[in-house]
């Protein structure tokens, strides 16, 4: 497991543990950010196809959108091209179709959530970091578990990732987003590999982001 948050007040941020893991369908806010600065790069808008494609993929996590918009921004390509300037170092999109095994770490999904909600400078535009927000806080009921628990209420915005992996039957299980705790915005991003089932790992991804974030807000 690896978790990395960030407090957007202070700016101050921590990292625990290290090592890559696979993204499963967090990919998708990846993606999605990929597609809109090759947007911005074009001086056009979203198609409609293009926005409803990215609904249901951050929504409802609908994998066959995430398949449409990865051959769109070019795979693998597209999505590194996109990070090396997004400053994600040490994020590879997966090989062929297989955009759910890409491989991240927590300090690079940071700075991915970093270009998405922070107030300094961001290679999205505000109406393209505007969309990821407001995807991100309308997940559907069943989705919304992870880094909220971590959140005041409804004071969240969030994408998760779940995978089993074939070779060994284990869950691959992220959460990544923006919570609001105690009056104070933090970024978090929880991975982790090697659970024994989904609900397990939904409960130690759960357990780690209210951890950091209580850690942070004891430290404040």
């Amino acid at each position: 497991m690896s978790v990395a948050v960030l407090d957007l007040d202070s700016g101050s941020s921590a990292v625990y543990g290290t090592g890559a893991f696979d993204t499963a369908s967090i990919v998708k806010v990846d993606i999605l950010a990929a597609l809109l600065l090759q947007a911005q790069d074009a001086g056009r808008r979203l198609t409609t196809q293009e926005r409803a494609y990215a609904t249901a993929m951050i929504e409802n996590s609908d994998n066959d959108s995430a398949s449409a918009l990865w051959r769109s921004i070019g795979r693998a390509e597209g999505l590194d091209a996109a990070n090396r300037r997004l400053g994600l170092t040490e994020t590879s999109g997966g090989e062929g179709t297989l955009w759910g095994l890409t491989q991240t770490t927590a300090a690079d999904q940071l700075t991915l959530l970093t270009q998405v909600f922070g107030d300094g400078s961001s290679e999205l535009s505000k109406a393209s970091r505007t969309l990821v927000q407001d995807l991100m806080g309308r997940i559907a009921e069943g989705q919304d578990w992870g880094v909220s628990a971590a959140a005041d209420g409804s004071a969240w915005a969030l994408k998760n990732g779940w995978l089993p992996r074939g070779t060994t039957g284990l869950w691959d299980v992220n959460s990544i987003g923006r919570v609001r705790s105690g009056g104070t915005g933090y970024l978090v991003a929880v991975l982790s590999n090697g659970n024994t089932t989904k609900e397990e790992g939904i409960t130690l991804v759960e357990t780690a982001a209210r951890a950091a974030v209580s850690a942070f807000g004891t430290a404040d």
